[in-house]
């Protein structure tokens, strides 16, 4: 393939001309030192008629030069790039997309005989038309490469690579002023000088911290254009300032503000970059840009958290199957009381996944209608298989106007609710209506489920066929946090080993062995405390009491438990006692059946059987 360089590109490009995808040839790279960041590249190029040692490579495009794709000598398209203009007037030209036409190898040489571009002349560009006389003839550089070939591109207005909204343009803003907007996706750490028209699609609250070097305030906000995402951070002073004046939703001019590299530990923005806004920094708002997009997402499909390594940003949708009360936890690190909610999604794939809320978000949010859930950022937990938590820097946006959310609204409305899904997390007390791994008695034996490293959970539907009342209750440390067996010392006093102390008194608890039936298999289940309770409808200390005193009626509280039939919730587990292997199941959570979802669920596998045969 014949390559031409695009004689006078260089020329052009530093003379503010309009400028499409010129062929340059590299003569040289050189690293630059950047402290802690990522490596920044200095690359000279020719045109054929002049040099510029201006050019930097976005480091996105740094694996090139690492792979040693880009370097001395090859030819390459450059598709995207950016002029920046130094405080001391130099000006910088961004490299952010090329692709390498020829390689050093196969070009083997400098092209023509080049002439360092001098940036306060334009003459050098007279030599293009002798050049490209010169070049209607095969040439060879070196022997080995033709620079004839199609002429050297003419120069037309850029493509509309960011649409209307998002090109560099100059806009004015409501002071009168005349700003030249540029896109995120341009912003790099060589601009001094910049105006981005974007939304603010995440707002986070105000937060404090302390440590050896001081004590201060942030808070952070996530801005959208059409080319892209960036994250801002306010710290103290400019966090009081523009946290009453920046709303979440509404689009504004950010004008000035230091660039750095992006902490991706705290972000899950698509941004090398951050924002990190300065005295010099300017908010105005902006009435007339109703175009530009709102939040950016990028969905996974729940079933793929599965597979997801812990700790990874993700962003997800989902239908809200069913979702739990809001709680209370204390903060051990800070002592703070927080709000915390439970919600279980479900998508498309059949899987069903846990996300916690926190917060206000917790407690304003209403998912009683099984509206679609759309979460940006949330952070992969390996706590009880998959689950994801909300982070402050998180967005969670209920009902999106997004095709995604319309597509799973009517695939949800139409056979989503009737089909049986499995979750993908633990959740254990999980609220009413919450499919979590259904099972026969028959397929859980069939599956060996239980049998691998680590426990396995798993519902069932399962009737009470048979209660073991021998050695159900036992006589434990009456001590709050302890439930040890006591040891009767015969004089009144009852000592627990654990706690190494005697008491006067006792109380009771249960472990109480139970045969669960369903129409294929049955089982036995070790039911604790509350499980216990629950499906003998007495508390322990009662029983014992019943026991103790009128042993008819404590026989009547077990047969009256037989033939109920309830949910069960069932931890399973191979254990090892005296060299012997076997199953231990046990009771995680018993509730009433909740026919509605029952019935959905035996209609769900009534259609996949008819299909199947």
């Amino acid at each position: 393939m014949s390559v031409r360089l695009s004689e006078g590109a260089i020329a052009a490009i530093m003379q503010g001309e309009n400028i499409v995808k010129p062929v340059l040839q590299v003569i040289n790279t050189r690293a630059i030192a950047t402290g802690n960041g990522p490596p920044r590249y200095r690359v000279l190029m020719s045109d054929g008629v002049n040099t510029l040692s201006s050019f930097m490579l976005a480091t996105q495009l740094n694996s090139l030069v690492e792979e040693e794709r880009l370097s001395a000598h090859c030819i390459c398209q450059v598709n995207r790039f950016i002029v920046n203009s130094l405080k001391d007037g130099r000006r910088v030209v961004i490299l952010m997309d090329l692709d390498v036409l020829k390689t050093a190898d196969m070009v083997g040489g400098n092209i023509g005989n080049p002439v360092p571009y001098n940036e306060g002349q334009g003459q050098q560009r007279s030599s293009a038309p002798a050049a490209n006389a010169a070049a209607n003839k095969p040439q060879q550089q070196n022997g080995n490469v033709s620079v004839a070939g199609p002429p050297a591109p003419k120069y037309h207005a850029p493509s509309n690579q960011f649409s209307k909204a998002s090109a560099p343009s100059a806009m004015k803003t409501p002071g009168g002023s005349q700003a030249k907007v540029v896109p995120i996706a341009s912003l790099n750490p060589y601009q001094s000088k910049w105006t981005i028209c974007a939304r603010v699609t995440q707002k986070g609250q105000i937060r404090t911290w302390s440590n050896s070097r001081g004590e201060g305030k942030l808070f952070s906000i996530e801005l959208v254009d059409e080319s892209g995402e960036i994250r801002a951070t306010a710290f103290n002073d400019q966090a009081d300032k523009f946290f009453p004046l920046i709303e979440l939703n509404k689009v504004y001019y950010f004008t000035k503000g230091n660039l750095k590299t992006a902490n991706k530990q705290y972000t899950a923005v698509k941004n090398d970059y951050e924002i990190t806004f300065t005295n010099e920094t300017s908010v105005v708002l902006c009435d007339d840009a109703q175009h530009l997009p709102s939040v950016r997402f990028e969905f996974v499909s729940i079933s793929e958290l599965e597979n997801t390594p812990k700790d990874s940003i993700v962003d997800v949708i989902g239908i809200c199957k069913s979702y739990e009360d809001v709680t209370k936890i204390t903060v051990k690190a800070s002592n703070r009381e927080v709000s915390k909610r439970n919600v279980h999604l479900m998508d498309t794939s059949g899987k069903l996944v846990t996300a916690t809320l926190w917060g206000n978000e917790a407690e304003t949010f209403d998912g009683s209608r099984q509206p679609v859930v759309a979460i940006k950022g949330a952070r992969v937990s390996d706590f009880g298989g998959r689950s994801l938590s909300v982070l402050s820097s998180s967005t969670v946006v209920v009902n999106p106007d997004t095709p995604e959310a319309f597509k799973l609204r009517g695939w949800f409305d139409s056979e989503g609710q009737l089909l049986e899904c499995s979750s993908i997390s633990d959740v254990r007390g999980s609220a009413p209506g919450v499919n979590t791994n259904w099972k026969t008695l028959y397929e859980v034996k069939a599956e060996n489920l239980g049998q691998g490293d680590k426990a396995d959970y798993f519902s069932c539907v399962g009737t009470v066929v048979h209660l073991r009342k021998e050695n159900c209750m036992y006589q434990a440390c009456p001590s709050q946090d302890c439930n040890k067996k006591v040891i009767d010392q015969q004089n009144g006093l009852y000592r627990c080993e654990k706690c190494d102390r005697e008491f006067p008194n006792f109380k009771y608890r249960m472990m109480l062995l139970v045969t669960i039936a369903d129409c294929l298999e049955y089982q036995w289940v070790t039911c604790f405390q509350d499980t216990a309770e629950f499906i003998l409808g007495q508390n322990a200390a009662f029983l014992g009491e019943l026991k103790e005193k009128n042993e008819q009626a404590f026989e009547e509280v077990f047969q009256n438990a037989n033939f109920n039939t309830y949910e069960f919730r069932i931890r399973v587990k191979l254990e090892t006692y005296n060299d012997e292997s076997r199953i231990k199941a046990t009771a995680m959570d018993v509730k009433p059946v909740n026919y509605r979802e029952y019935s959905k669920r035996l209609i769900a596998n009534i259609r996949r059987n008819a299909q199947l045969g």
